[in-house]
């Protein structure tokens, strides 16, 4: 033993490896700092009879720390800039689904009436404005809030996917519902629908049955008469009626609106009530026009 510490004297600690040396008194060693502030004279760690070894620690620099640090504060803020931007679109398209729900029920009034509302739409802003003028503004307003809104939810989706590389072994809906799981593929269906709206009603006008397209009434009726239109009709409203329930409340909780208990079953109500309202007002139409009520 004593052969081996005093062969080891003299020489220096490699970093990371244990160095033995002699225990007996020598001259006063440096002091290293260690953490918590606290300091203890470099190679006394650690003493097994008359043998001391020398934990020498070693720090490798990351300087990636600080850039990670200031990419995932700003991949936060951008996360939270698009769950704004969703909300913000999706109130738009709340208020302008009710304002059409609201127009469509007209037809129980009959053609005249129908007809009235419909150029009566035209007409708004006339004579500041073109006849449609309004029409193409809201137009514009409603496609940029679509595509802002598609653009969130997909970039969300995409960073949710990208930050779980190992998917679940057993995949359980916890707390989850129905409309929360049905967001993603309820709203594809909702866009796909929506492009076959707008051709069935607005931009081509497309009459199924074979019809007259310049009467907006008849075109409504003649359209709802095909059974099959009514049901793709009725399966869109109903993924519309999740997507709201569900949707209004991610844009409350984004808004800040649910910070307490009562905040929160005010939002789910709320998001309960419009989309009961918005689902039923407009499958009404198409089920009293199958129906023959409405001729």
């Amino acid at each position: 033993m004593q052969s081996a510490v005093s062969r080891s004297r003299g020489k220096e600690a490699t970093p990371g490896v244990l160095a033995p040396w002699s225990g007996g008194v020598g001259p006063s060693l440096p002091s290293r700092r260690l953490a918590g502030n606290l300091t203890r004279p470099a190679g006394v760690l650690g003493v097994a009879g008359a043998v001391a070894f020398d934990v020498v620690a070693t720090t490798t620099p990351r300087p990636d720390v600080g850039r990670s640090l200031v990419s995932g504060a700003r991949a936060a803020r951008s996360t939270i800039a698009l769950k704004l931007l969703m909300a913000a679109s999706g109130v738009i398209f709340i208020l302008f689904v009710l304002a059409h729900m609201y127009g469509n029920l007209k037809a129980f009034a009959g053609h005249d009436a129908y007809n009235e509302y419909a150029q009566h739409l035209r007409e708004i802003g006339v004579p500041m404005l073109p006849e449609g003028g309004a029409l193409w503004i809201l137009r514009v307003v409603l496609i940029v809030a679509l595509a802002l809104h598609v653009y969130s939810a997909a970039v969300l989706w995409r960073r949710a996917r990208k930050a779980r590389t190992i998917k679940y072994v057993v995949k359980k809906h916890t707390g989850a519902t129905f409309a929360s799981r049905l967001m993603r593929w309820g709203g594809v269906t909702i866009l796909l629908f929506l492009v076959w709206h707008l051709l069935n009603f607005t931009i081509g006008k497309v009459n199924v049955a074979g019809g007259p397209t310049n009467d907006p009434y008849n075109l409504l009726v003649d359209s709802f008469e095909t059974w099959w239109l009514t049901l793709i009709y009725l399966v869109a409203m109903a993924m519309l009626g999740a997507h709201l329930h569900h949707g209004t409340w991610s844009a409350a909780q984004t808004l800040g609106l649910t910070n307490n208990a009562r905040a929160r079953h005010n939002a789910k109500w709320l998001g309960l009530i419009l989309a009961l309202i918005i689902t039923i007002g407009f499958s009404l139409v198409p089920i009293f026009v199958l129906a023959g009520v409405i001729t």
